[in-house]
C-alpha cells in the first residue's frame, strides 16, 4: 500500500523545482535592475512616451520657436501644421498671400499657435524682413524647417533668368535662412532641418539645375553639422522621392491615384519624417534621411 504524501523521489524533484524557481527570479530581478539603470540615465529629460525601460527620453516640441519656410503649400504647410499640433509656436512664410492666409487660418482652427508673412526665399530684403517678423512673433528661435523650394528644369530647356531664380529658391536662400536661424538660436542649441531631394542622388535627365541645387544642399548639410555640432546645433537632411504637391506635374486627381497605388508620398509623411528627428533624445542626430514610395523603383 502506497503511504500518504509524496515519495522521496517525489520530493526530491519538487526540490529542484524550487531551486531553479528560484534562480530564474533571481536572473529575472538582475536583468530588470540591469535595464533600470538605463532609464535612470534618461531622469532628467522630458518624456513623451509611459514610464518604461524600454523606452528612452524624446524631446518635447511644447513651447519650441519654429520657422518653417515654404510652409504655406504642400509639404510645408503639412509640416507647420504637424508641429504646431504638437505645441509649437511657428512662424512661417511664402510668396503669394491667398496661399499664406488660408494655411494660417487652417492651423489656427486646429488650436495651433501660428503667424506668417508674404516673402519669397530668393529676395535677402524679404528674408531679413521674414526674421525680423518673426523676431516679433517668436522672441528667438530653437527650429528652422528649410522647406522652400521650387521645381526646376534642365538647363538648356531655360532661360538664364529661370536657372538662376531656380538656384536662388533652392540653394541660396536656404544658406542665408540657415545663417539668420542659427545666429539666433539659444545657447543651450538648436536644430535646422533641410528638406532635400533624392534627386540629388538619382540625378534624372531634364532636371540637371534641380540636381545641382540639392547636391549642393546635401553636400551643405554635411559640411555644417560638423561646423556647428560643437554649438549644440543639430543639422539634418530629409532627402523625399515623389511627393504629391503642387510641385508634382500630375493632376491631384491622378494624384490621389498615385498615392492609392503606394507609388507617390503624401505632404503629410515628410512632416512626420520632420517631427521624428525633431523628437530624438537631445544626444542624437539623425543626419539624413531618405524617404521614398514603396514602388518608386527609379
Amino acid at each position: 500500500m502506497r503511504r500518504h504524501g509524496m515519495p522521496f523521489h517525489g520530493r526530491a524533484a519538487r526540490n529542484r523545482g524550487v531551486i531553479a524557481a528560484r534562480a530564474a527570479l533571481h536572473k529575472c530581478a538582475g536583468t530588470l535592475a540591469f535595464l533600470a539603470s538605463f532609464s535612470s540615465m534618461d531622469a532628467t529629460q522630458p518624456r513623451t512616451a509611459p514610464q518604461s525601460s524600454f523606452h528612452t527620453a524624446v524631446t518635447s516640441l511644447k513651447g519650441k520657436r519654429v520657422m518653417v519656410t515654404g510652409g504655406t503649400t504642400g509639404i510645408g504647410r503639412a509640416i507647420a501644421g504637424l508641429l504646431a499640433s504638437e505645441e509649437a509656436r511657428v512662424f512661417t512664410f511664402g510668396r503669394h498671400r491667398m496661399e499664406l492666409d488660408d494655411a494660417l487660418a487652417a492651423i489656427r482652427s486646429a488650436g495651433g499657435e501660428v503667424e506668417g508673412t508674404v516673402a519669397d526665399i530668393a529676395s535677402a530684403r524679404d528674408i531679413a524682413a521674414a526674421f525680423t517678423a518673426s523676431d516679433r512673433f517668436l522672441g528667438g528661435l530653437d527650429i528652422l524647417v528649410n522647406n522652400a523650394g521650387v521645381s526646376v528644369d534642365g538647363l538648356a530647356d531655360m532661360a538664364e533668368a529661370e536657372w538662376r531664380y531656380g538656384l536662388e529658391v533652392d540653394l541660396a536662400g536656404q544658406l542665408a535662412c540657415t545663417m539668420e536661424a542659427v545666429t539666433r538660436m539659444p545657447k543651450a542649441g538648436g536644430h535646422v532641418v533641410f528638406v532635400g531631394s533624392v534627386s540629388a542622388d538619382t540625378r534624372g535627365a531634364n532636371s540637371s539645375v534641380y540636381v545641382a541645387a540639392k547636391a549642393g544642399l546635401q553636400a551643405f548639410a554635411e559640411s555644417f553639422r560638423k561646423e556647428v555640432a560643437r554649438r549644440h546645433v543639430k543639422v539634418t537632411l530629409i532627402q523625399p522621392g515623389t511627393v504629391g504637391t503642387n510641385m508634382h506635374e500630375t493632376h491631384p486627381a491622378g494624384q490621389r491615384g498615385e498615392i492609392a497605388k503606394e507609388e507617390i508620398l503624401r505632404a503629410e509623411d515628410i512632416a512626420v519624417a520632420v517631427h521624428y528627428v525633431l523628437t530624438q533624445p537631445s544626444r542624437t542626430v539623425v543626419d539624413r534621411l531618405d524617404i521614398t514610395p514603396l514602388m518608386q523603383t527609379d
